[in-house]
């Protein structure tokens, strides 16, 4: 897939979390995670675990040959969030006068503002990283995948809930929903003229994202796993990472990030021709994200020219340890060129 050039303590200290439904690995079940200090909620998806196919065949219109060789995964259960992180939470977490603003207006709702208050968080966009596109109910944009997962730990001292980003496997399997079959180019099956039912992309969006959720779901009932905005992955870009596992080069359920350039991102965007959405396509990312940055080093936070790249997150069934945790929260940022 070529570059794009476009413009966490003990468990102890659980903090106030509800649901709409009961939501125990015992009773698997979707629910909805309230946001302590504010009036943001965010609907997660119970994602079944199984086995399922990852990457697409040769004969297959727009693949790529990163895609191959097609190749069975077996994934634990999880929970997905329904839509893509929205600026509504996002913006609680990047910047802490509106979260202070939240939890002034909502007092009975958070006694832990201090703790969220020592989280890491991004510095001030030089620039609207909406670019105008709306905000409200619409998709955060233009964040590194360092910043998406210091969201994350954000989350976490807000909810005592591990949230993270999905692997690159967990990502397709969502994305298919019930049927794996890795000949299928999208979720609804190989008709392209039904793309525009699903996704916003190149063709239907008018030059700019969409609110989410404004198409259909899949069948997992998670909304713009096609389109709208790409979303990171956990996952390093390794372009014949599919091959090395074929060889029985690596075992690892996901290539971890050890270089700043390329990660994985997936789903195509309001800016993508169809190809680029098929379930099994892979996005890298570039320093051309970033063109516009005026800062030397670049932003650790900000991709000044993402506003195709977004994400949405996860929540595994089974709780990792307060160790890994830790681990996967307090990662130091990759200093750019």
């Amino acid at each position: 897939m070529p570059y794009r050039f476009l413009s966490i303590n003990c468990l102890a200290m659980l903090l106030t979390y509800t649901a709409s439904r009961a939501q125990t690995t015992s009773g698997f079940t979707s629910y909805t995670q309230t946001i302590p200090g504010s009036n943001q909620t965010y609907a997660m998806v119970a994602v079944p675990g199984g086995k399922g196919m990852m990457g697409s065949p040769p004969d297959q219109k727009g693949h790529q040959p990163d895609e191959g060789p097609v190749h069975s995964v077996t994934i634990e259960p999880f929970w997905m969030g329904k839509y893509e992180v929205t600026w509504d939470l996002y913006d609680l977490f990047a910047f802490t006068n509106m979260e202070k603003e939240m939890a002034a207006k909502y007092p009975a709702a958070d006694a832990n503002l201090a703790k969220t208050d020592a989280t890491v968080r991004p510095s001030p966009p030089y620039v609207d990283m909406s670019f105008g596109m709306g905000r409200a109910g619409y998709p955060a944009i233009n964040m590194t995948q360092y910043a998406a997962i210091k969201f994350c730990a954000w989350l976490y001292a807000k909810t005592g809930v591990f949230y993270r980003l999905p692997t690159e496997a967990e990502w397709e399997y969502a994305c298919r929903g019930n049927d794996k079959n890795a000949t299928l180019a999208y979720s609804f099956g190989n008709d392209v003229s039904k793309l525009g039912e699903y996704a916003v992309f190149k063709g239907n969006s008018n030059g700019s994202y969409k609110k989410v959720g404004t198409k259909k779901p899949n069948s997992f009932g998670l909304y713009d796993m096609h389109g709208n905005v790409m979303e990171w992955t956990q996952d390093q870009y390794i372009e014949d990472y599919y091959k090395q596992k074929a060889a029985g080069k690596v075992n690892e359920p996901y290539a971890p990030t050890t270089t700043l350039y390329p990660n994985s991102v997936r789903g195509g965007s309001w800016d993508d021709d169809p190809a680029v959405l098929r379930s099994a396509a892979r996005t890298q990312s570039a320093p051309a994200w970033k063109i516009i940055d005026p800062q030397s080093p670049k932003s650790d936070w900000w991709m000044t020219s993402a506003s195709f790249c977004g994400f949405r997150i996860i929540r595994p069934a089974k709780t990792p340890s307060e160790a890994d945790i830790r681990a996967y929260y307090d990662i130091k940022p990759i200093k750019d060129y």
